[in-house]
């Protein structure tokens, strides 16, 4: 029976490093070279597997960017994140939430950058991953507006409604990058900007 689960734990092992693998060349082709199609065969190739592994640990193309967006989240803070906004007072939940936001897009911006770039022309497996990750995110914004309304810290004039708009606007990738890059902000001088944005437009 030991010796079984010992060799359990080392099938696992080796599975997860395998996963790992794979992962990370996928990473690294997508910020060393974010211009290139995503090959299956290249990212094999420089994961030291077979393409049917690829497949087989990650079912489809589109599986293997699901995984890929998992991953850039768990690394990038998201439980804190999701700590942050949930705390019992929503206007800090909306502080924390923007300032966490910022905080996993500065961690892998070039890899986030080529995503959401590549959404646009491979629908299917980038596209549909960029477009679960940023249903979530609505679904969080949407929540967060509702706590806000409920709490009596919005502006008598701006709804529910209004305000989860304008939070998925404000706590969106492309608003840190178009500030970080664009206007070559650090990340603590973007979510400074955008949590002061959200204050004067929502809240009393």
């Amino acid at each position: 029976m030991a010796n079984r689960k010992y060799e359990q734990r080392l099938r696992a092992q080796a599975a997860e490093e395998t996963r790992r693998r794979i992962l990370d060349a996928l990473y690294e082709q997508l910020r060393s070279a974010p211009s290139e199609p995503v090959s299956v065969d290249r990212i094999a190739r420089a994961a030291g597997v077979s393409r049917s592994t690829v497949y087989l640990v990650f079912g489809t193309r589109a599986g293997l960017f699901d995984a890929l967006g998992a991953d850039l989240l768990h690394r990038g803070g998201f439980e804190g994140m999701v700590r942050a906004v949930l705390q019992p007072d929503a206007v800090e939940g909306l502080r924390g939430g923007i300032r966490g936001n910022v905080s996993m897009y500065a961690a892998h911006r070039d890899v986030l950058r080529a995503l959401y770039s590549m959404a646009q022309l491979d629908a299917d497996a980038v596209g549909g991953a960029v477009q679960r990750l940023e249903k979530g995110r609505a679904a969080g914004m949407n929540d967060l507006a509702q706590r806000l309304a409920e709490q009596g810290a919005l502006r008598a004039e701006v709804t529910a409604d209004e305000a989860a708009t304008l939070l998925w606007l404000l706590s969106g990738f492309d608003s840190f990058d178009l500030l970080h890059t664009g206007r070559s902000l650090t990340p603590d001088e973007v979510a400074k900007t955008l949590v002061t944005t959200a204050e004067r437009a929502l809240l009393r």
